[in-house]
């Protein structure tokens, strides 16, 4: 009788618990480009260490490394921080999204790796040398595209 008592208060205690689930997700994923420098969803970005990382990994997947290198001449150097279509978050995304010449990432990347190859390319300067390599070091093992040609 008692086991039955215990395993009845039990159930009506799991029951008394069940209701809707409110859970904070945070901010959902970006379905277009920021509108402008000031779009509210950039801080979700640009200040996220996470976003951040994710951004250079799929810099160096999609094959941008193999042009934008440490030793890249002129404007194919992004790490010293001179942008030819404006230093904004907006700018930089568009100038990554229209990629001249082809092809156009905007076109064969999701729309939310833009936004995080976008927070890696301007977290670039703030990168010193033995932090760019170590992460090519740590990158070693991850997919690396020399030309990306878009998704097979």
């Amino acid at each position: 009788m008692r086991i039955i008592g215990v395993a009845s208060l039990l159930t009506l205690a799991a029951l008394a618990g069940c209701n809707n689930e409110a859970r904070e997700l945070g901010p959902s994923l970006p379905q277009t480009a920021p509108a402008e420098n000031t779009d509210p969803r950039i801080s979700a970005y640009q200040s996220n260490l996470y976003q951040v990382s994710q951004g250079g990994r799929y810099f160096s997947w999609y094959g941008c490394s193999a042009c934008h290198s440490d030793s890249a001449p002129g404007a194919a150097n992004l790490a010293d921080g001179r942008w030819q279509r404006g230093h904004g978050f907006a700018d930089v995304y568009r100038a990554i999204a229209a990629h001249q010449p082809e092809p156009a990432y905007g076109d064969v990347i999701p729309v939310e790796q833009l936004w995080q190859v976008t927070a890696y390319v301007r977290d670039l300067p703030k990168h010193y040398p033995e932090k760019r390599r170590r992460v090519s070091l740590d990158q070693k093992g991850e997919p690396q595209g020399s030309h990306w040609s878009g998704p097979q």
